[in-house]
């Protein structure tokens, strides 16, 4: 699902107070690791279904030639079925990270502590949709 003007609040339940970069120790990194690595060093590059392609081929370790000669078949074949919101990602439920669509549905991260979170999160009125991350507990 993308959004269009949106912002995603980060989870009521979040463990932390400022936004934390992601690591790993894995050899292949986990898909969160890999959203904040693109969002972070490209901010309003990626619709949300160009998002998961990038991240598919690169937890996929799909070579280049692969992905130029197969995009179309990869991309149907990756969108016959259906993927979870970045409200789901462990971005905002677990390291402090606001997501914001802009008006042409590309995505941007800002952290918990920044001034432009607290812009996103105190406008009204003005055609922004507020959502909240899902929660990482049902309590």
């Amino acid at each position: 699902m993308s959004y269009i003007n949106t912002f995603i609040r980060v989870s009521a339940d979040c463990p932390v107070e400022t936004g934390v970069v992601p690591v790993t120790s894995r050899p292949l990194p986990p898909a969160h690791v890999i959203q904040y690595e693109l969002l972070a060093g490209a901010p309003y590059k990626y619709t949300h279904e160009e998002l998961l392609y990038e991240i598919h081929m690169r937890h996929k370790q799909i070579p280049e030639e692969e992905r130029t000669a197969r995009k179309n078949e990869i991309w149907a074949e990756l969108f016959s079925k259906k993927h979870p919101c970045l409200r789901a990602s462990m971005l905002p439920k677990r390291f402090g990270w606001g997501i914001h669509y802009n008006e042409d549905g590309k995505i941007a991260l800002y952290a918990k502590e920044s001034p432009e979170y607290n812009q996103f999160i105190s406008r009204t009125g003005d055609g922004l949709t507020l959502l909240i991350a899902m929660r990482s507990n049902r309590n």
